[in-house]
């Protein structure tokens, strides 16, 4: 649980611990990228309380670096806006103060089923995936680029990446696509070619005229560069 309210992260934490829930209290950016990198968690509560604009700058940290679901827990006075803001940036769910443990709870256990989460531990990572001079590190979920720059991605777009090194140099449908990437897609359903685009965005320095993934027309998409795996 993320967020600068010990007496908040220490309610829940209490509560969810009888219901055989490990919370981990963090605090701050430095927090989180310590803790994901230490111990991948299966889902994250955010608290933004009054700092929407920071909290949003740290929903954007975590999905750089997990694809674990993110419930966010938000002052009684945020409006509608604020709310639909965190959603459309990935949060699979809002929680308005003052809301109750039990409840609380209740919207973590729905998060996961949906998620397919469930309580498992996640998946084992697999090191690094070069490309371009591009590196991805899979275990920390961090996208570098041929300068050495960090490029965020969204959960969405981290697996959709995933999907082409896992399968570089071949035509893969946009059925395929989208089916890799629907554990990990956004509140609100997109169409792959929009999530294809944002992409390009990250990867490509001419969006409009594509050099690493390249439309296959009335197949789907293609990913033209070699991958080495390590």
């Amino acid at each position: 649980m993320v967020g600068d309210d010990p007496a908040m992260k220490q309610m829940v934490a209490a509560f969810f611990e009888q219901h055989s829930m490990r919370v981990v209290p963090v605090s701050g950016r430095q927090g989180v990228v310590s803790q994901i990198a230490a111990d991948a968690p299966n889902l994250v509560i955010l608290d933004l309380d009054q700092d929407l604009a920071g909290g949003l700058d740290l929903l954007r940290e975590i999905q750089s670096r997990s694809d674990a679901p993110v419930i966010i827990t938000g002052s009684q006075r945020s409006d509608e806006a604020d709310r639909v803001i965190g959603l459309e940036l990935g949060a699979d769910d809002y929680v308005a103060r003052p809301f109750g443990t039990r409840e609380l709870l209740a919207r973590v256990r729905a998060v996961l089923r949906r998620r397919g989460h469930g309580l498992a531990q996640p998946e084992p990572r697999r090191g690094r995936s070069r490309f371009g001079g591009w590196q991805l590190d899979r275990r920390l979920r961090r996208l570098a680029d041929p300068e050495g720059r960090a490029v965020a991605l969204t959960k969405g777009e981290y697996a959709l990446l995933v999907a082409f090194l896992d399968a570089p140099q071949r035509p893969l449908s946009r059925e395929h696509l989208l089916q890799a990437t629907r554990v990990h897609e956004d509140v609100y359903d997109r169409s792959i070619d929009v999530q294809i685009l944002r992409l390009r965005r990250k990867l490509e320095s001419a969006p409009g005229a594509p050099r690493l993934i390249q439309t296959e027309r009335g197949v789907g998409y293609t990913f033209i560069l070699p991958v080495e795996q390590a």
